[in-house]
């Protein structure tokens, strides 16, 4: 009996340092930060080329670049276009945002895209 009364208090506390644990992974992990462009295309030739090098300089600012290809209204009217980039943190959002690379790529951009609203959303 008492073997077992030890064995049973063993994986009680064992679930219970887990679970802690667990709950201290879940605290520490950090929300990403997400960085939303909408735009209208101005020359549809320069849209390519302009992606092309601005996706490369967010990659090496730690962003990861989605471009909606595809958006569906569900209450009013869609933006015509718009990028989505993934951040690890605010920090790094708004250090791209005022990054000498992305202010090289201005008049490229310029040509290409006429931003309507940008705005960064933190979330889980």
């Amino acid at each position: 009996m008492k073997t077992r009364f030890i064995v049973a208090l063993s994986m009680v506390a064992g679930a219970a340092i887990g679970a802690a644990a667990i709950q201290g992974v879940h605290a520490q992990a950090k929300s990403k930060v997400y960085f939303i462009s909408e735009s209208e295309v101005v020359d549809r030739g320069a849209v390519d080329a302009y992606n092309s090098r601005v996706q490369q300089a967010i990659k090496a600012a730690g962003g990861n670049l989605v471009i909606g290809e595809k958006i569906v209204a569900v209450l009013g009217d869609p933006p015509k276009r718009v990028g989505v980039t993934e951040f690890d943190s605010l920090d790094k959002a708004q250090a791209w945002i005022a990054s000498p690379e992305r202010k090289a790529l201005a008049p490229q951009r310029e040509k290409a895209v006429k931003f309507v609203r940008q705005y960064i959303v933190e979330g889980k």
